[in-house]
């Protein structure tokens, strides 16, 4: 059985290790170096977090591979999505959006990137715990926890920095809303971003999370998108019911046409009888 400090200095490591997969993943994205990460040093807990649980609850069934994989996924996924939703009750913001990927839920997660979530807690089981326990074990236990304590320290101050300058921005997207009787959500938006880039810290999140956005925003964005979906199946299903009255037009007029042929010949067909019969009449007349 592993002691706290242990599992805390590996919730440090994964915690790093995730900052360096974000980093290179969104640098190569954006063409530039991203410094990713909602906190000042660089690491990105959720990543510790998911580790974490990984260990705690899949270890048991390290014999499992498949089983491994699959339940990496769902603890790993549901991490994501509760992470999402708690952060965004909390700030009023989304910090990370997959609404435009397929087979996403909410927009919190998507297949995309539940699947590397099995794949990491393989790596994680069968590879990154065993080295790390081995390399850990040659340290001291009471070095451990002072190397501990140290990082949790660090670890506090920065979350009090970085939910201090968030609540800032929190706060003046409610008062420029409360202000603003229009209700210009793009105009709070602005005044958030403005507010962010006041500061070092606000700057750096706004480079670690370029698309962020109000909830607000987002609404309104969700509302417009429906709007324009709305329109454009109205468009559509306007377009083929026209299409369908001009079929139906033009499959009657073809049918008109064909009754007054018809018409005429039988017009022709009576006056080709009545000549007949005129002259049949004249015959006799004649006889007589």
């Amino acid at each position: 059985m592993e002691n706290l400090s242990t599992y805390f200095i590996l919730f440090i490591t994964y915690s790093f290790l995730g900052w360096v997969v974000e980093v290179i993943n969104c640098s190569i994205v954006e063409k530039k170096v991203v410094n990713r990460g909602f906190l000042i040093s660089p690491i990105c807990p959720i990543y510790g977090c998911g580790a974490i649980l990984i260990t705690l609850v899949l270890t048991n069934y390290r014999d499992d591979w498949f089983v491994v994989f699959c339940m990496a996924v769902i603890l790993c996924g549901l991490l994501e999505y509760f992470t999402s939703w708690i952060m965004e009750k909390l700030f009023h913001a989304r910090w990370w959006d997959y609404s435009h990927n397929k087979f996403n839920i909410n927009g919190r997660v998507c297949l995309e990137t539940m699947i590397p979530f099995g794949i990491l807690g393989l790596v994680i089981i069968y590879v990154l715990n065993p080295f790390f326990y081995n390399l850990l074990s040659y340290i001291p236990s009471n070095v451990s926890n002072i190397i501990s304590l140290l990082l949790f320290i660090i670890l506090i101050a920065d979350m009090i920095i970085s939910c201090n300058v968030i609540s800032k921005v929190t706060s003046t997207v409610k008062k420029v809303a409360a202000q603003n009787k229009k209700d210009d959500t793009y105009e709070i938006t602005a005044k958030a971003r403005e507010l962010l880039k006041s500061n070092w810290k606000g700057r750096r999140l706004l480079d670690a999370f370029p698309n962020i956005e109000t909830i607000k925003e987002k609404v309104k964005k969700v509302a417009n998108d429906t709007a324009e979906k709305a329109a454009e199946k109205v468009k559509k299903v306007a377009s083929d019911t026209a299409e369908k009255a001009k079929k139906v037009a033009s499959d009657t007029a073809d049918k008109g046409k064909k009754a007054v042929e018809i018409s005429k010949k039988a017009i022709e067909k009576g006056k080709e009888v009545a000549n007949k019969k005129i002259e049949i009449n004249k015959k006799n007349k004649k006889d007589d």
